[in-house]
């Protein structure tokens, strides 16, 4: 499902950025969840089914039986296609967040759905959010339960869930299992996305612009073009597949495939196997097979055949005739508002962190909904208005604490109205103050209503898009003072969305036959006009209207970008339509196997009596299977290499780790137990591990000990990002008893002590554009302080980051300082987290500084791969200089002292593998400019940069 990329920003640890290149390998189906995400007064009850277990908190009782019924009575219909098997899977309903969102995940296997409808009804169309959830999600249920077979048994069986999580991801492409949930909530719908003309516009933007895209790069994506994702591509794939070989066809080819029967490359064999085409005839007559639906014109951009990807300009507002206000997001810039007039453009501020695009204009004001997580429950989050002066660029968030869309700003630019939504689903209009946020009116909403766009007509009314409780549209308006609906249009199928008013005429956008039009309605006598003109064949749709006194200027998408078009009031065709326009089905654009399915419509026949009723709810433990071991994981992270068995509850308030270390840097051996419980205000953790083989330099030669290691301890994360900055606090302490076992000649060292590491750690950036390597603004910082409380011995280390501009766009210049020191006298030696300059062999000394200099800066955008195999997306590259200085004593009391400068080049490869993974490695040169002490010969240094997860 849809995610911003701003949560992706913000869900990864804002306490830290990475200052080289990590290398992740990780399978999609684990999702990045939030830890110990809601706050402990939530009470959680449960709904267990054969399919599915529903957890969800107190009060969403109607949402989970509905959920319950729909699983239920739809699982032995659908399932066929993809096969019999059936294992219960837990599914959370998450009702504190503002996010749009559902994914179904391995390691462990569960579910999340995330409960707030989106404003847009064109992308997802109106149906009841919980219930396309659970039609889309489920139907991820289904396939992993019956692609666990073959080869993917195998790695299971090894592995545990990572392990097929691997399996399918390697052998089942991400495409087939996004179209085929597509498909099914089509299918099981009056709406769906494959019936919606918004979820076709990617690719008919692309052959609009006749962008003939490898195969790899459609797979891939790109940093300097528009790819579309994986959903339409896979949807489109899968409908043909169904319309031209039956509904079981994706049955046999992906069992085929996931048992591995032809080796490699699987899916192609199969699909060759069960159709008679080849791979890439197949894809080709798929995709040809909806091209020809659409006869759209070659926009004017497209005379330049290598223009890349311009921008997004999104929702424009008029100041005057002459000047529009906009939104602008590039790839080489994070979004900003722009004033153009004529030729000419202005920025006047970044756009803060927001989850709603949408934004409003009136008298010199800018009005938006800002994106806010609760400081400390990652599930929690809310969206609060705020206003920005575009002649000051001065910007305020006028309410605390609030879940509000869409806002629209009165015509005396007093009042601001919004769509406010409850934890319970319900949607609200809100009336509030545009100086101080206070609540001026809350609207009635009898009907169950859900609200989206509302714009002021006049002072005293409201006009918003709604949806009923089946998922049908209408235009209503609203009096604020009595609360009365009058609705404009008849409810219908069709998803309307983008509302604009002017006077007596409401502007919108709405889905007809296989376009998204704009049409005009007459509030008096609620006429419908559509609204035509050569200028709108620019674009695929026509999106997010602005009225003037004698322009209509509206938003069409293009390859290139959301585009703005304008064209004079006049020079409009008005052609009068029929309020029954709108009466007709949604296209199904010509995949007929959606209306012959005994599966067709299911999703309006499910009885919510039948099966399921408020008896089978009861309280759900929130110590319920804590441990729940799922994956044995092999980890990566030079200079640690790693095999853990992990653990973690449907909840996921309780992580556990039983692990097996090797540490390159000492040499040693570790086996150690971690666990942490994290639904409290702080953390609590706790563990176990037994080291072997440490070592460390006495008289200036390595000594080595064995360790035990006891420690419990209390951590607090906290995320105040806001506004324009992502920033993340992170502090705790440990309590370590640790016993050291020297070797025989020294078992005059041998101690019991225990000791306290206290570390916080603080950052803060702004966002990044798609092509940044890095923020262009941000600082990281991190302290770590280690003290003997039964011995004497200490270390402190302070390290900081701090992320700048480079000479071109998408170039940085990272700085980076640390400091070392532990106790003159200890009598035990702490590990060594100190940053060494890059190339020598590290070790602890008495004291250490470290001043260092990275520029990072793009190389080449190849978009070019092998063999449906590996896939370079970037070479970038980065030029540094590190100084460290060190400081020890020898046993007689003399002074060491040493410089360990090095500088050199690295190139980085940001890579897919597989179509799907995404990989970034480097090499690196270092030329050490002093003697490596410690280890190695020669000044020259050569290293393969690859901290690998392999899960």
């Amino acid at each position: 499902m849809p995610d911003s990329m701003i949560l992706k920003y913000l869900k990864q640890h804002v306490n830290h950025f990475a200052s080289t290149a990590l290398l992740v390998i990780t399978a999609s189906s684990i999702h990045a969840q939030t830890f110990g995400g809601n706050p402990p007064a939530i009470y959680w009850r449960q709904i267990i089914t054969p399919a599915a277990k529903i957890i969800f908190p107190q009060g969403m009782d109607s949402t989970a039986l509905r959920v319950a019924s729909i699983l239920q009575q739809m699982d032995n219909t659908v399932r066929p296609t993809l096969g019999d098997k059936q294992k219960q899977v837990s599914i959370v309903l998450q009702n504190q967040t503002t996010e749009t969102n559902g994914y179904v995940g391995l390691a462990p296997f569960r579910s999340e759905f995330y409960l707030t409808p989106q404003q847009n009804s064109l992308e997802l169309g109106g149906i009841p959010w919980p219930e396309m959830l659970a039609v889309h999600e489920f139907r991820h249920v289904q396939q992993y339960n019956n692609f666990n077979i073959g080869i993917i048994k195998l790695l299971s069986l090894i592995y545990g869930e990572s392990g097929q999580a691997i399996g399918n991801e390697w052998i089942i492409p991400d495409w087939f299992f996004e179209g085929d949930a597509v498909y099914n909530e089509t299918l099981v719908s009056k709406q769906g996305r494959g019936r919606l003309p918004y979820f076709y516009r990617d690719y008919r933007a692309l052959w609009a612009a006749h962008k003939n895209y490898s195969w790899m790069k459609l797979r891939n994506g790109s940093y300097v073009d528009y790819v579309p994702s994986h959903y339409p591509l896979g949807y489109m794939l899968v409908a043909y597949g169904r319309e031209k070989y039956g509904d079981y066809f994706w049955r046999n080819v992906t069992h085929e495939a996931a048992s591995f029967e032809s080796g490699f490359y699987p899916i192609q064999k199969a699909i060759k196997t069960y159709s008679g085409k080849d791979y890439e005839e197949f894809r080709e007559d798929a995709l040809t097979y909806f091209k020809e639906q659409f006869k759209d014109r070659q926009p004017e951009l497209a005379a330049n055949p290598k223009q890349h990807f311009i921008a997004d300009e999104e929702f424009p507002a008029y100041i005057d005739d002459n000047a529009l206000v906009y939104l602008r997001s590039a790839y080489n810039h994070i979004p900003v508002f722009v004033i153009k007039t004529g030729d000419s453009e202005r920025q006047i501020s970044t756009r803060g962190l927001s989850i709603d695009r949408q934004f409003a204009y009136r008298d010199g004001k800018i009005v938006y909904s800002g994106y806010r997580p609760d400081a400390r429950w990652g599930y929690r989050n809310y969206n609060e208005i705020r206003v920005l002066d575009i002649n000051t660029g001065k910007e305020k968030a006028i309410t605390s604490k609030t879940k509000y869309f869409s806002p629209d700003i009165s015509p005396d630019a007093k009042t601001i109205a919004a769509v406010q939504v409850e934890t319970s689903g319900k949607s609200n209009l809100h009336v509030i103050d545009a100086d101080n946020g206070t609540l001026l009116t809350a609207i009635p909403n009898p009907g169950n209503l859900f609200y989206t766009f509302p714009k002021f007509c006049g002072n005293g009314n409201l006009i918003t898009a709604v949806r009923n409780p089946a998922g049908e549209m209408a235009i209503a308006q609203v009096d604020i003072i009595t609360g009365r609906h009058t609705y404009l249009t008849l409810f219908s199928w069709h998803p309307i969305a983008y509302l604009a008013v002017q006077t007596d005429t409401v502007y919108f956008t709405a889905a007809s036959d296989k376009d998204d039009k704009l049409y005009a309605l007459s509030i008096k006598d609620k006429k419908l006009f559509s609204l035509n003109s050569e200028v709108m064949q620019n674009g695929i749709g026509n999106y997010q209207p602005a009225i003037s006194a004698n322009k209509v200027t509206w938003v069409g998408f293009t390859a290139y970008g959301s585009q703005i078009q304008q064209a004079n009031k006049k020079a409009l065709q008005w052609k009068e339509a029929d309020d029954n326009i709108f009466s007709s089905p949604l296209s199904t654009f010509n995949i007929n196997s959606l209306n012959k399915n005994v599966a067709s419509d299911l999703l309006n026949k499910i009885n919510d009596t039948t099966g399921i009723s408020a008896s089978q709810i009861s309280k759900y433990n929130k110590g319920h299977n804590l441990f729940n071991f799922h994956s044995l994981i092999p980890d990566i992270s030079d200079p640690n290499f790693t095999l853990s068995l992990r653990g973690e509850n449907v909840l996921n308030t309780f992580q556990s780790d039983l692990y097996f270390n090797y540490n390159s840097n000492e040499g040693y051996k570790q086996v150690g137990f971690d666990a942490t419980y994290g639904a409290l205000f702080p953390y609590l953790s706790a563990g176990v591990d037994y080291i072997f083989d440490r070592r460390r330099i006495r008289n200036g030669n390595h000594i080595y000990w064995n360790e035990l290691n006891l420690h419990g301890g209390l951590q607090v994360p906290l995320n105040f990002s806001r506004g324009k900055n992502i920033t993340g606090v992170n502090f705790g302490s440990d309590l370590y008893y640790t016993q050291s076992t020297y070797e025989t000649t020294y078992t005059a060292l041998n101690r019991n002590f225990i000791y306290l590491n206290n570390y916080a750690t603080f950052s803060t950036r702004i966002q990044q554009a798609r092509q940044h390597i890095y923020p262009h603004f941000g600082q990281s910082f991190t302290f770590i302080y280690k003290s003997g409380l039964s011995l004497s011995a200490n270390q402190f280390l302070a390290s900081g980051t701090f992320y700048l501009p480079g000479i071109k766009a998408n170039d940085n210049l990272i700085i980076t300082t640390a400091y070392q020191q532990h106790g003159k006298d200890d009598v035990i030696g702490f590990s060594n987290n100190f940053p060494f300059s890059r190339g020598y062999t590290a070790e602890n000394l008495y004291q250490l500084y470290k001043a260092g200099a990275n520029y990072h800066f793009p190389i080449a955008y190849p978009d070019a791969g092998v063999g449906n195999t590996v896939y370079l997306l970037r070479i970038r590259g980065n030029a540094f200089y590190e100084y460290t200085r060190g400081i020890d004593f020898y046993n007689d009391g003399s002074k060491f002292k040493a410089n360990f400068r090095s500088a050199g080049m690295a190139v980085f490869f940001d890579t897919k593998f597989f179509n799907q993974q995404s990989l970034s490695f480097g090499i690196r040169y270092s030329r050490l400019l002093d003697d490596d002490y410690f280890g190695g010969t020669g000044r020259n240094r050569i290293e393969l940069v690859l901290p690998v997860s392999f899960f």
